[in-house]
């Protein structure tokens, strides 16, 4: 069996919910004052920031080293 996918197989729910939470972001589309907008939110959920443009908040994830995921 692929040692990656033992190792994922042993990991407690507490852990496997924090897998990949300083390696990941996620953008979702959102509205602030009825217009627009784009939220960032850490792999664990908690919201980061709001930003106008959906290009803006992918390079701001990049900035923080991490790889932006869209949930359009």
């Amino acid at each position: 069996m692929n040692p990656t996918i033992q190792y994922l197989r042993r990991l407690s729910p507490k852990d496997f919910a924090a897998f990949g939470v300083n390696d990941l972001a996620y953008v979702k589309p959102t509205q602030t004052e009825g217009k627009p907008a784009y939220a960032i939110h850490a792999a664990d959920g908690t919201m980061l920031t709001v930003v106008e443009r959906q290009d803006v908040a992918f390079a701001t994830v990049r900035q923080h080293d991490m790889e932006p995921l869209s949930l359009q």
